[in-house]
């Protein structure tokens, strides 16, 4: 079965189809919060703090780092972005321990970023343009990370589902060019607006179990796509979560401080036998029961995380 490996300093993530759905935690960017990039050109990292911690706690088990500001003192992104990234980087692997996607279009930001990173990250992204090929995939082979894949080429964004499987086959064959296996890569099949799209959910189901039994890739999205410019937003993406899940996606970026789309989540997990006797949705329940009498879904998800950890650490200690 393919496994794709992630690994901060302490702690190992496998992303694979008979493994828990991997939540990559998505709101370290500052891409439409002009609050946070106002704050990241300040140089100001209480927010970040914030969002990796309180990520973390909800259930993410990965988290993407993007430093694409575009500041107002120094336009250009191939000066800014690098420091940035390393420091951002640097910042968030020293609060929490999961592992980290560095997400950037700017070379030199995923250098700086592979740079300080400890561990196995995840590379976000390769896509099917041959000068990014040239470029992005000789760091995943020199760093031995594993990549985001994502199926647009130099035409752009293909409306047809079998044009993004070809994309995607090409990456995955360039990259065993490079001597990086298909485990390695993790492709973004990209879901489209289902309000602009109304097959946008078929599509991608049905990429995804190709992504699978053809290529043997993992897979991943980002999840709140699809329902870009509806209302009630959480709940499209809590339907569709579970029913990319049962296709075979096994991973998503996406906003893990979201109680609707983390449930739909774990219920998913104990659906597809991938929680064992059920032990994460029962600690989850929990959770659910502590909103239920007036917490927020990130104050009870830390409460219970720090008493999960305080167990955890009390039987260590009479061991």
């Amino acid at each position: 079965m393919t496994r794709t490996v992630l690994e901060s300093k302490t702690k190992t993530v496998v992303i694979g189809f008979d493994e828990p759905f991997c939540v990559i935690g998505e709101r370290i960017n500052p891409t439409g919060r002009k609050k946070l990039a106002a704050e990241l050109e300040a140089g100001d990292f209480s927010t970040v703090e914030r969002d990796a911690l309180e990520q973390v706690a909800c259930g993410a088990m990965v988290l993407d780092v993007n430093a694409g500001v575009v500041y107002n003192s120094n336009p250009n992104p191939n000066e800014t972005e690098p420091p940035l990234m390393r420091k951002m980087i640097e910042l968030v692997q020293g609060l929490v321990e999961v592992p980290l996607c560095i997400d950037s279009s700017v070379p030199g930001a995923l250098q700086a970023g592979l740079e300080a990173c400890q561990g196995r990250p995840l590379l976000n992204s390769v896509t099917g343009e041959e000068d990014r090929l040239e470029i992005v995939l000789p760091l995943v082979k020199k760093y031995n990370v594993p990549v985001v894949a994502i199926s647009n080429d130099d035409t752009g964004i293909s409306m047809d589902p079998e044009v993004r499987f070809a994309v995607a086959k090409k990456i995955v064959q360039r990259a065993a060019d490079f001597g990086i296996p298909a485990h390695d890569i993790v492709v973004d099949p990209l879901v489209m607006p289902v309000g602009a799209l109304a097959s946008a959910g078929q599509q991608v189901f049905t990429l995804v179990r190709r992504l699978r039994e053809e290529l043997g890739c993992n897979t991943t999205c980002g999840a709140s796509n699809i329902s870009f410019g509806l209302p009630q937003r959480h709940g499209i993406n809590a339907a569709f979560l579970p029913m990319a899940i049962g296709a075979g996606m096994t991973s998503a970026i996406m906003n893990p401080v979201r109680q609707v789309e983390m449930e739909a989540i774990r219920a998913a997990n104990f659906l597809m036998n991938h929680d064992p006797n059920g032990g994460e949705w029962i600690r989850f329940s929990k959770v659910i029961d502590a909103v239920n009498e007036g917490m927020s879904f990130a104050e009870a998800s830390a409460s219970q995380t720090a008493a999960a950890s305080g167990r955890r650490g009390g039987r260590r200690a009479r061991a």
